[in-house]
């Protein structure tokens, strides 16, 4: 499923593979299983998630795997037309319906007849468009603008949002009659952070699709930076993950991927709320201390050049605590090779310990 050979019109050629993008997370398998009963069935489909967790994916696989997968799939990006142009853009107008209409045009529901249509980002849709959308669901017609007369077009709704729609419906901001119509079956993909299992996977999966793509051999990371990135949040979910990955194939250096992250963890604090519900502030209070320790160390390393007995110093601290620290909040040197690359220092010691860091050190 790779590769775009055969693949319907409007398909995106660079789906993975269906192992590596539903991993070994149950709420994924569950997808999984799910989706051809969903796909044989031309009922609509809402797709929901986090930005980035791969629901434009899911929508194709629908259309793959249905009967109609032969036909097109036409995507429209919500967010990315205005709201002024959105109407001619998913309906199309008649020549003269407005000044500059010198022509007909055919609007997306038309394209996507016995196929797919799949409105990414449905919640951002304005409320009149969404009215003349419920027509086209209730009873499969639509008129173009400047048109006299309905037309009927055969097509399978597939819809995706990152917004709780039913916050929108109690604010106005969406239809509930609408919400039904577009919900009949409702599929919902989990944060990156809520299936770290299948980090390994989709990190090497990432890493072989651009050494590929750009004809280079970076090397699989060390365990050591796949444990800092199974530690990391994921705001940006595996979108996030995949262009980070691509930034270290085209560099070719782990601590392209320390000094990313280390930017992006500089005014953020997050934490993840287990399954269960409960929170413990005890964990939640000593975690963000962590991090702020962790800050404040890195900046004064950076401002004694990483001169490690000075950095001590100026925390008034010993420089075994020091070592210690740095070790449990991940912060090293950007000079210190991977542990890929030297498994064993002269002493013997493992990259990251107190000991490594000392024969390392040349302070």
């Amino acid at each position: 499923m790779a590769s775009s050979v055969g693949l319907a019109p409007g398909i995106p050629g660079n789906l993975p593979p269906e192992e590596v993008f539903f991993g070994q997370t149950a709420a994924l398998r569950e997808i999984r299983n799910r989706l051809d009963r969903v796909a044989s069935a031309n009922v609509s489909v809402l797709v929901e998630g986090e930005s980035g967790t791969g629901k434009e994916v899911v929508a194709a696989l629908v259309h793959m795997r249905s009967p109609w997968s032969q036909g097109p799939f036409v995507k429209v990006n919500c967010p990315a037309i205005p709201g002024t142009l959105m109407e001619s853009e998913l309906f199309g107008y008649e020549k003269g319906a407005f000044t500059g209409a010198v022509g007909s045009k055919p609007g997306r529901v038309e394209m996507a007849h016995r196929g797919t249509l799949f409105l990414d980002e449905i919640g951002e849709m304005e409320l009149g468009l969404q009215a003349k959308l419920l027509q086209l669901l209730q009873d499969g017609q639509f008129c173009k603008i400047g048109a006299q007369e309905d037309r009927k077009v055969e097509v399978r709704v597939v819809c995706a949002t990152n917004r709780d729609l039913q916050r929108e419906i109690a604010e106005g901001a969406f239809r509930q009659d609408l919400y039904y119509r577009i919900n009949v079956v409702n599929l919902h993909l989990p944060a990156l952070r809520e299936r770290r299992a299948d980090l390994p996977q989709l990190i090497t999966y990432f890493i072989d699709s651009y050494n590929q793509a750009y004809g280079r051999r970076a090397r699989m990371l060390s365990p050591d930076m796949v444990q800092v990135l199974h530690r990391y949040h994921w705001p940006g979910n595996i979108r996030e993950l995949a262009n980070l990955m691509k930034r270290y194939v085209i560099l070719g250096n782990e601590d392209v991927i320390t000094s990313e992250l280390e930017t992006r963890r500089e005014n953020t604090f997050d934490f993840d709320i287990p399954e269960d519900g409960k929170v413990s502030l005890k964990a939640i209070t000593r975690q963000a201390t962590l991090d702020v320790e962790r800050k404040v160390i890195l900046r004064v390393l950076q401002a004694n050049n990483w001169n490690r007995r000075k950095a001590a110093k100026a925390l008034s601290i010993s420089y075994r605590a020091l070592l210690y620290k740095m070790r449990d909040a991940e912060v090293t040197p950007a000079r210190l090779d991977s542990a890929a690359e030297h498994p064993l220092t002269e002493s013997g010691a493992m990259p990251g310990s107190p000991v490594a860091m000392e024969s390392y050190a040349s302070d």
